[in-house]
């Protein structure tokens, strides 16, 4: 046999370098065990407090927790090694059973703890219905768009008003100082005269034909069709919001849960890696292969961390409430089938029959019609029907002392004659703004085809994608126990195991990605038919565990 051993032979990949001797070696493993004697000491802290192990600045002792993750997979694995060691006497037996030891990748311990499996912090565990719910009450950008539709909505009751009659009184009290001057025979006679007056009268005035003003409550009561299609539209978004943030905070866990995993594998590989090597059957590539993963999954496991936080920080300004954690899909409940009705043509039908974005739009168009008729009644004259009632006392210099009483009712017409063009111009304008809108409206309308028909697709083409990679799952899972009786065998290397676990997690995470972009494909193309309710997230709540 051509590998190095603890004799410093030459191993067949050209290394000079001698095996460590049994005191540096054992230097190690103390070494190792008070790292992870304080690594278990920080993570034990973390708990008691309920906080996320130390990331950024403290990478450092970040990594001395991983590295109890790997003495602690050391440990398992040792006192089978000891068995093995104590029952053949050579060297070369002893390192026989190291090379035909299982590698498993149940989840191992950390020191008697175990390591949790969600990494959200404190705070309340949320399924997507009723995030949807908290978000309904304590989304701010919700909650605005309800007070600017109950602005609009105000619009109604003002314009009617304008068609309403009008009922106004005036009181008046006047001390009058009087001084007249007057001709006489021996000259001008001036006198000097202090009175009280008043005025009081009551005035009634219902219009008849005002064109404006009806023109006008038509497009009060059109701006408020916008206003509450634009409000469903906000509540079809926030469904589409918090169910991504939903998801994304999912992936993101399931990113981070991969990545520790894969570090507790790369920990066995290594130490199983290194005691071959030690025994004369592995190589140094092996090890420093085994090493180079685990690097940079401490680096995919910080990244991860932080993506963590991120997303839960997202769900919890949607919602307003701390989240420790959400429920996950439930694989066995998750239905993938077709929306519906099944057929594409039929969700474009639907789409475009109530959806609240065509709503609101064809709403601004039918302001934008009045709009041009209220441009347009500028040209036409306006009648009010008038009553007055009037009582006067000394109002009249002349008859000073004298009381009158009025009595008045009749029509009252006002012609516009001449504006100088300004209304030519309003109407010019409005009917520039009504085309605006129907070219909006249009534009809108293929759009939403469009997109209805993306969702559809992403639907139907996420179930096939999610049935594949369960398929590919299952794959990757025989590929990796095949890889590890072959490195058992000594057919494979260390290499082609870490290789069929990584495509194993990718097969993994692919189909978790794909789970996710099926169902918010569903919220989707609902929420673009207006569909996506309370009862809507209650039927896709169902589809998570508990």
């Amino acid at each position: 046999m051509s590998g190095g051993g603890p004799s410093g032979r030459r191993n067949p990949l050209g290394y000079d370098r001698p095996h460590p001797s049994r005191q540096e070696a054992r230097g190690s493993v103390l070494i190792s065990f008070r790292r992870a004697v304080l690594a278990g000491a920080c993570m034990a802290v973390c708990a008691a407090w309920a906080v996320e192990p130390p990331g950024g600045a403290d990478a450092p002792l970040a990594i001395a927790m991983s590295h109890a993750l790997l003495v602690r997979a050391a440990v398992s694995t040792a006192p089978r090694a000891a068995t093995q060691a104590t029952s053949t006497a050579s060297t070369t037996s002893t390192s026989t059973s190291v090379a035909s030891a299982p590698l498993s990748l149940a989840p191992a311990s950390l020191l008697g703890q175990s390591v949790p499996a969600n990494p959200f912090l404190a705070g309340t565990t949320l399924s997507l219905s009723e995030a949807y719910g908290l978000a309904l009450q304590n989304d701010p950008t919700i909650r605005s768009v309800r007070h600017a539709t109950d602005v609009r909505r105000e619009r109604v009751p003002q314009a009617r008003a304008q068609l309403l009659p009008n009922i106004s009184a005036s009181l008046s009290r006047y001390r009058n100082d009087l001084e007249s001057t007057s001709p006489s025979i021996g000259g001008r006679t001036t006198s000097r005269l202090l009175y009280n007056s008043s005025a009081n009268s009551i005035t009634v005035r219902q219009p008849i034909y005002r064109p404006f003003q009806r023109a006008d409550l038509r497009q009060a009561r059109a701006e408020v069709r916008d206003a509450e299609a634009l409000l469903q539209v906000e509540e079809q978004s926030l469904a589409v919001r918090t169910t991504q943030a939903y998801l994304e905070g999912l992936a993101a866990a399931d990113r981070l849960t991969l990545v520790r995993a894969r570090l507790r594998a790369y920990g066995i590989y290594l130490d199983a890696a290194r005691r071959r090597f030690e025994g004369g059957a592995g190589t140094r590539t092996d090890v420093d292969e085994a090493q180079a993963r685990i690097d940079l999954a401490l680096a995919q496991e910080l990244e991860a961390q932080q993506l963590v936080e991120l997303t839960r920080r997202q769900l919890e300004a949607i919602t307003g409430m701390p989240v420790a954690s959400v429920v996950r899909i439930d694989a066995s409940t998750l239905a993938l089938r077709l929306p519906e009705p099944a057929e594409l043509d039929a969700w474009l039908d639907r789409t475009e029959a109530s959806s609240p974005e065509l709503r609101a739009l064809k709403a601004r168009l039918d302001a934008a019609v009045q709009g041009v008729e209220k441009a347009k009644a500028g040209f036409r004259p306006t009648l009010d029907l008038v009553a007055q009632w009037s009582v006067s006392s000394s109002e009249n210099v002349t008859q000073i002392n004298s009381r009158y009483d009025q009595k008045l009712i009749g029509l009252q017409l006002n012609v516009p004659l001449f504006t100088g063009g300004y209304v030519s111009s309003q109407v010019r304008q409005a009917t520039a703004e009504q085309v605006r809108a129907s070219d909006l409206l249009e534009s809108a309308r293929r759009e939403l085809r469009v997109r209805a028909h993306k969702e559809y697709r992403g639907v139907s083409e996420g179930i096939a994608r999610a049935r594949a990679l369960e398929q590919a799952v299952r794959s990757a899972s025989v590929l990796v126990d095949s890889a590890r009786r072959s490195f058992e065998g000594g057919v494979r290397t260390l290499g082609d195991i870490l290789g069929a676990e990584e495509q194993l997690a990718a097969a993994q995470r692919e189909l978790d990605e794909a789970r996710y972009l099926y169902l918010l494909s569903h919220v989707r193309l609902r929420a673009l038919a207006g569909q996506a309710d309370r009862a809507a997230m209650n039927q896709f709540n169902g589809w998570f565990g508990r």
